[in-house]
């Protein structure tokens, strides 16, 4: 398995952190009805609850990428280097959103946007 390939794993589970993370405690949680508990949160829980949903949107990028750098021979070095960046990013995102740093999410949100773009261009 490849560094890159690894990212993708870690980058597959880092959704649930947040998860975990906007229901830790579970005060009044309802497992009947989880989205419409999440949906009455405020504070961190809500804030780790959006960034769940961020990060699975960033997945398809990133994962078209690393695979298709990968199919396309680019340099294996320069692909993982970009995947570890990307997940350092993702999980500086993470902390920024739950911790309520919106300016500095922003700041590692594209770092991580320009990881995945930059796998593209070492093809």
């Amino acid at each position: 398995m490849t560094i890159a390939y690894a990212c993708i794993l870690i980058m597959g589970l880092l959704p649930y952190v947040a998860t975990g993370i906007a229901k830790k405690g579970f005060e009044g949680y309802d497992n009947s009805m989880p989205r419409q508990w999440l949906a009455k949160q405020d504070g961190y829980r809500a804030r780790a609850n959006a960034a769940q949903a961020n990060l699975f949107e960033s997945l398809p990028l990133f994962f078209a990428t690393v695979i298709i750098a990968q199919i396309a021979n680019a340099p294996q070095f320069r692909i993982d280097i970009l995947a570890v960046g990307f997940v350092i990013a993702r999980i500086a995102y993470l902390v920024c959103y739950v911790a309520n740093w919106p300016t500095t999410r922003s700041i590692v949100w594209l770092a991580g946007m320009v990881c995945t773009v930059s796998i593209f261009f070492q093809i």
